[in-house]
């Protein structure tokens, strides 16, 4: 049985009709889609590692509350700093590299 869509997936669907909108959107989906898999990336080592939060914001000179939303919040927007600064810990290196895309 199909649910019967909100107002709100109607409005986006109306709005994703929009090339600039739809553009825009899928932009910070991806953006948001990297941020989630660099704090899984971060938060398996950890575990792998065997340290718990506490101990990870401790080496990474960071509030362990701090350290604790990033991985129990939902959608966490960290800065750059705070990334870097927990990989550092965890002996990771976070590495930028141009985006294979699909000829069009």
């Amino acid at each position: 049985m199909v649910r019967p869509r909100t107002g709100a997936e109607r409005y986006i669907a109306k709005q994703m009709e929009d090339p600039e909108f739809r553009a825009a959107h899928e932009a910070a989906a991806r953006r948001i889609r990297h941020i989630d898999e660099l704090v899984r990336v971060i938060d398996a080592r950890r575990v792998e590692v065997g340290w718990t939060k506490a101990e990870l914001a401790r080496r990474a000179g960071m509030p362990p509350e701090a350290v604790r939303r990033l991985f129990s919040m939902e959608g966490p927007n960290p800065t750059a700093a705070t990334l870097v600064a927990l990989a550092d810990a965890l002996d990771l290196e976070l590495v930028a590299r141009p985006v294979e895309r699909a000829a069009s």
